[in-house]
């Protein structure tokens, strides 16, 4: 089902010079394109989409401004193949990422990507905080990199390699007054996978999430601008570690105490639980730390929200509002402590359920409706065919994502029908989902746990109907559906028509790991 609100056509929110470009530099006859990705943001963490608690003013009003998508996932929920999907615009069945894996050399395995094509068409192309790829100085299609992924064990500790090499943030942070050239992002000792959280013990500015506005803004000033632009400004927040500025944390930390969802399925993986464990991935915290963990994620997507303000507020100064396309997305959530679990990599909706908003230009579609929701199922590798259909440009025959703009420009389909598989290795086996957004069956590889949830009568998935009598002829139904991704593939996860427990997982796919060295 496809729910579409057009209150208005869309106008300028800012009182921007109807000149756009204006003084600053000749018309464009394309839009530019800004792709904003955060990292960890749970798709229902906007105050726009009902959360009791939290608040995100200015990206309620980016989606008031454009259409936000209510039925985002993330195929691959983590950091590394997330964004392979993102950049590349294909399904994981198609770019081979099953899990997370370092240092496996990004462009000789995915040489194609959206900035990259999109430079081939005349684009400058920036791209602006993590990027999490390897090497990790790979510019995968920018014409640049300004690069903080955030405190990365893999690029801290192997190959002997430079830190600072790779991380412009720390670089700039060493230079800054009352800095000396031992300042790290390490030094509160927040960990990058811990649940511990407090606030930030820097002057604000000092902020990761500061540091990527001040950097993006600095770059619009700097850019050609007799070309369009494609902007991607990656936060690596709200991920861990949980610091954010005083005034933040204290929102939420004086705030209500909210209890997660915890359901009655939660010993479905019960060999893998660490209790009061500060990176546990399935385990229960105590309720104070619980609280202080949630404190410290809703108030990183607090900084993350006014800090967009600043952005948006920059964009109409430069007179660019008008003419760049704004997309808002996250590459994967936070289980936060539903069900027990923390961190990602799981296809529960904490964790593959993500949000999406896009903005079209305003000069560029003026007819494009507001304030819309769209209740299809779409995905990461959805972004780049919608970027390159914004900009005019034809979608590569790599690319099994598909363009949004008909549903940003108003013209949505009424036989939009879709499902999508998921799927991540995770305890130590492979996990599996395939979902239409109304309904979800999960299969997990190792013993063949399986459930089965109705998300419009239970979007909390809290009641697992796997053994539901008058549901049988439906799961059958959802499970072929996932046995028809699954078949030929070469973990052998399908024989003879049934799905097979115990089979190898493995994190990609073997043409992929021969890459690495």
């Amino acid at each position: 089902m496809t729910r579409v609100r057009e209150p208005q056509r869309m106008s300028n929110p800012y009182g921007v010079n109807s000149r756009a470009s204006g003084s600053r530099s000749r018309r464009l006859d394309r839009p530019n394109i800004m792709l904003i990705c955060v990292d960890q943001m749970r798709g229902d963490a906007l105050s726009v989409a009902g959360h009791p608690v939290v608040k995100t003013p200015h990206l309620d009003e980016l989606a008031g401004q454009g259409t936000r998508f209510s039925r985002a996932y993330s195929a691959t929920p983590t950091c590394v193949p997330a964004r392979v999907g993102l950049f590349t615009g294909q399904s994981h069945e198609r770019h081979g990422r099953t899990g997370y894996r370092d240092g496996i050399p990004f462009t000789d395995a995915h040489p194609v990507t959206m900035q990259g094509v999109l430079r081939e068409h005349g684009y400058q192309t920036q791209a602006i905080g993590k990027m999490h790829v390897f090497p990790e100085r790979s510019r995968c299609g920018f014409d640049d990199v300004r690069l903080h992924d955030g405190f990365l064990h893999f690029g801290r500790r192997f190959g002997g390699r430079n830190l600072t090499a790779n991380d412009d943030y720390l670089t700039w942070l060493r230079r800054q007054p009352g800095m000396d050239a031992h300042a790290d992002y390490f030094d509160d000792g927040l960990g990058c996978n811990s649940m511990v959280a407090f606030p930030w013990n820097r002057d604000e500015y000092l902020h990761p999430t500061n540091w990527v506005v001040h950097e993006t803004l600095d770059w619009l000033q700097r850019r050609d601008p007799t070309v369009p632009f494609f902007n991607y400004v990656s936060f690596h927040r709200p991920h861990a570690p949980f610091n954010p500025p005083q005034w933040a944390w204290d929102q939420y930390y004086n705030g209500p105490r909210l209890e997660p969802p915890r359901g009655e399925w939660v010993q479905d993986f019960e060999e893998f639980r660490r209790d009061n464990y500060h990176q546990t991935v399935l385990g229960r915290l105590d309720p104070e730390s619980h609280h202080r963990t949630t404190s410290g994620y809703y108030g990183l997507i607090s900084h993350i929200d006014v800090q967009l303000n600043r952005l948006f507020e920059g964009l109409a100064d430069l007179e660019l509002l008008e003419d760049t396309m704004i997309i808002f997305v996250s590459d994967h959530g936070d289980m936060m402590g539903d069900h027990d679990m923390y961190r990602k990599s799981v296809g529960y909706e904490g964790s593959a359920h993500v949000p999406m908003i896009v903005r079209a230009a305003p000069r560029f579609s003026s007819g494009a409706p507001t304030g819309a929701v769209v209740d299809s199922v779409t995905e990461l590798r959805d972004i780049m065919p919608t970027v390159l259909d914004a900009a005019g440009v034809t979608i590569p025959e790599t690319v099994d994502g598909i363009s949004l703009m008909p549903f940003v420009s108003g013209n949505a389909p009424s036989d939009w029908s879709r499902d999508i598989h998921g799927e991540h290795t995770h305890f130590g086996q492979s996990l599996h989902w395939v979902t239409d957004g109304r309904r979800k069956y999960l299969w997990a590889s190792g013993r063949g746990i399986e459930q089965f949830f109705d998300l419009e009568q239970d979007p909390r998935e809290l009641e697992n109907l796997i053994n539901e009598p008058s549901r049988q002829a439906e799961i059958d139904h959802w499970r072929q559906r996932l046995i028809n991704y699954l078949d030929g593939r070469e973990e052998g996860y399908v024989a003879d028509g049934r799905l097979i427990t115990g089979r190898p997982a493995q994190t990609e796919r073997s043409d992929i790991s021969a890459l690495v060295s």
